[in-house]
C-alpha cells in the first residue's frame, strides 16, 4: 500500500492536474478546511539547482499581495524534503493556490472562437486583473490562453505568475541562453528585442490573445518560435475585420492601438484598454441589434 503525500502536515498531494516546462501542479486537499487546493510543485529533476528556486518565490511574493476575483489567491508555501539519496537531502518548493475548476482558454479555443459577446467578455476579465496587478507593480509577462482559466460558472481567473517580476526590477529582461520570456505567439517587441517588460507589455499580449478569440489563431504564426518573434517586432497583423464576420472596422483600431511596435503608442492602462474595448463592442451589439429589428 503506498504511503499518503501530505506537505507541511497538512495538504495531501493527489493527481496531476497540469504541467510546464518547470513544475507539475497536483489536485490537492487541505486537511485543515476539508476543501480541493492546487498545489504547485517544482519538477524534481529540477530540485536540485537553486537557480529554479527564485521563479517560484517570485510567483509566491507575487501572488501573495493581490487580491482580486480574477487572479488566483496563493494559500501558502513550503519545502518538500526529497529522498534523492544525497548526503545533504534535496527541497523541492511548492505552492497551495487557490483550485480553479474549469478548463483554460487555451481549451476553450480549440473548439473554435467564442462568440462576440464572450470573447470581449474574457478579455475584460483579463484586464481587469492586469489593471490590479500593474497597480500593485507586478507586470504579468506571460498573458496567454493557457494561463487563462474559464470557471464552471463563466468568470475568468489569471493563473502563472512564475515569471512575473515587479515592475522596473531590472531582472526582467531576457532569460539565459538569449531565450526571451514569454511564449512567442504573445510576446511583445520588448521582450523580443531583450529590454525590460513594463505593464504595456501586458497589454500588448492580451492584445494578442483578444486577436486570437476573435479569429481563432494568434497575430503571428510561423514554422518555429524565432520567426513568429520577428514577426512582432517587424511586421503587422491582418486586420481581424477580414478574418470573421460581424467584426468591424472599430475593432481593428483597437487591436492596431493594443499591438502596436512601439509600447509608447499602446494603451497606457487595462483600464484604458477595456473601456475602448466595451464602447466598440457596444457599438458593434447595438448596430446588429438595429439591423435585425429593421430586416424583421
Amino acid at each position: 500500500m503506498s504511503t499518503r503525500r501530505v506537505l507541511n502536515g497538512r495538504y495531501v498531494v493527489g493527481e496531476v492536474i497540469g504541467w510546464g516546462g518547470m513544475a507539475k501542479v497536483h489536485l490537492g486537499r487541505d486537511l485543515c478546511s476539508g476543501h480541493s487546493v492546487a498545489i504547485k510543485v517544482l519538477r524534481q529533476d529540477l530540485a536540485h539547482n537553486p537557480l529554479f528556486h527564485p521563479r517560484f518565490r517570485r510567483e509566491a511574493q507575487a501572488l501573495a499581495g493581490l487580491h482580486h476575483p480574477a487572479i488566483v489567491s496563493v494559500h501558502d508555501t513550503g519545502f518538500e524534503e526529497l529522498d534523492d539519496g544525497s548526503a545533504t537531502g534535496t527541497r523541492a518548493p511548492f505552492i497551495v493556490l487557490e483550485y480553479v475548476a474549469g478548463r483554460s482558454l487555451q481549451d476553450l479555443l480549440t473548439g473554435g472562437s467564442p462568440a462576440l459577446r464572450e470573447s470581449i467578455r474574457y478579455l475584460v476579465g483579463i484586464l481587469s486583473a492586469l489593471e490590479h496587478s500593474h497597480a500593485a507593480g507586478i507586470v504579468h509577462r506571460d498573458i496567454k490562453p493557457a494561463n487563462v482559466m474559464i470557471t464552471p460558472a463563466d468568470a475568468v481567473k489569471v493563473v502563472d505568475f512564475g515569471i512575473a517580476h515587479a515592475h522596473g526590477d531590472p531582472a526582467a529582461t531576457v532569460t539565459q541562453h538569449h531565450a526571451f520570456l514569454g511564449t512567442p505567439s504573445y510576446v511583445s517587441p520588448e521582450q523580443v528585442r531583450g529590454e525590460a517588460a513594463d505593464p504595456r507589455s501586458d497589454l500588448y499580449s492580451a492584445g494578442c490573445v483578444l486577436y486570437e478569440l476573435l479569429t481563432g489563431r494568434p497575430p503571428f504564426v510561423g514554422d518555429d518560435p524565432v520567426s513568429v518573434a520577428y514577426q512582432h517586432v517587424h511586421e503587422e497583423p491582418d486586420r481581424v475585420s477580414l478574418h470573421r464576420s460581424g467584426l468591424t472596422p472599430a475593432l481593428d483600431v483597437v487591436l492596431k492601438k493594443a499591438l502596436a511596435k512601439d509600447r509608447k503608442d499602446r494603451f497606457r492602462t487595462a483600464q484604458a484598454f477595456s473601456e475602448a474595448l466595451q464602447f466598440t463592442t457596444h457599438a458593434i451589439v447595438h448596430d446588429d441589434t438595429n439591423h435585425h429589428a429593421h430586416c424583421a
